[in-house]
């Protein structure tokens, strides 16, 4: 399949070599099953140094990156240390919807998505490709993400798995929502979805991709064999952050959720707004887009609706029974990824 032209405000650069198929076999050697998209934005280093790592990987993925408008050196460094590498670059920052431009280009079944800071662990790709075969109803799966010691799991992981309700005929714990920074999902299916929306790309964008998945019947896997490493960073929120993370939750529970949901869901984000000291202006943004909200309202199946209210259930008594792993947790930063 043919990549399609480049959308204005977007310049692709250097194609990946050509041939490269599905992963059926037709006589030659089939070519790679996983694409990755690496999405970044004014990290040169990192994103040099995860590039580095896919590329050398032994299952030979194309690796896309995704350039929310880096202002540094990264697309001219990327286009002359990697030729191989496909960069799809914006004119500005698009936050998780940049994933989309990139999705446009895969022509595998399957993208692996991380960010400029996380790469998937030699044979990773390949181990989710095979349960992803062997389990159609699988859209999703979320990497175990891990340190520079694979003993140290990123918290973010550990409440996923703590907080599950279980996984019976599923390759690993069934989730409720996933990391959009270290996952592998389907292609197909993100493709139906229309993408992450642009409205919540600076938080919420995959908790109303995840609800979505669910509601057409797909499963959302934590997946222990698909091991991807991060490299250890400090990125504390800022106010406007943590309202805006608030807020949009506050809103796809609006889109997605019943009435008692979304009525907690708003009530939660006064209480971080007021905690902010933000009280008037996040509220008021968060009335701006109530219309907006409204209009896309579909409510969940019921059982995907009782699947995300016991996850919540437990990660409320997760966090209280583990204060130490529930401060690191809000710390890390996992729904910026």
């Amino acid at each position: 399949m043919n990549a399609s032209p480049p959308t204005p405000g977007s310049e692709p650069g250097p194609r990946p070599a050509s041939g490269a198929d599905t992963g059926a076999g037709s006589g030659a050697r089939p070519g790679p099953r996983v694409t990755v998209v690496v999405l970044t934005h004014n990290h040169v280093r990192q994103v040099v140094d995860t590039v580095a790592r896919l590329t050398a990987l032994p299952e030979h993925p194309h690796v896309i990156v995704a350039d929310n408008g880096s202002s540094d050196s990264t697309v001219s460094l990327l286009a002359s240390l990697f030729p191989q590498v496909r960069i799809v670059q914006s004119l500005g920052d698009h936050g998780m919807a940049g994933f989309n431009r990139a999705f446009a280009l895969a022509t595998t079944d399957y993208v692996a998505c991380c960010d400029d800071s996380t790469w998937f662990a030699p044979g990773a790709l390949a181990q989710a490709a095979r349960l992803l075969d062997d389990h159609p109803n699988v859209a999703v799966l979320n990497a175990r993400v891990v340190g520079n010691d694979e003993r140290e799991i990123h918290p973010a992981c550990l409440m996923l798995n703590a907080t599950s309700p279980g996984g019976e005929g599923l390759p690993g714990p069934s989730l409720a929502g996933y990391m959009a920074g270290a996952c592998i999902i389907r292609t197909s299916v993100f493709r139906a979805l229309g993408g992450y929306e642009e409205r919540l790309s600076h938080g919420g964008a995959e908790e109303l991709a995840a609800f979505d998945v669910l509601s057409a019947g797909h499963a959302i896997v934590y997946c222990e064999a698909a091991l991807a490493h991060r490299e250890p960073l400090c990125r504390w929120f800022t106010r406007a952050q943590h309202c805006t993370h608030a807020r949009n939750s506050a809103w796809v529970a609006w889109m997605r959720l019943p009435l008692r949901d979304a009525l907690a869901a708003t009530g939660h984000a006064l209480a971080v707004f007021a905690r902010q000291r933000s009280l008037g202006p996040a509220s008021f943004a968060l009335l701006r887009g109530a219309i907006w909200t409204l209009r896309r309202r579909r409510v969940a199946p019921a059982h995907v609706v009782q699947l995300t209210r016991q996850v919540r259930r437990a990660e409320r008594h997760v966090r209280a029974g583990i204060p130490a792993m529930a401060e690191k947790y809000d710390q890390s930063g996992q729904r910026a990824w």
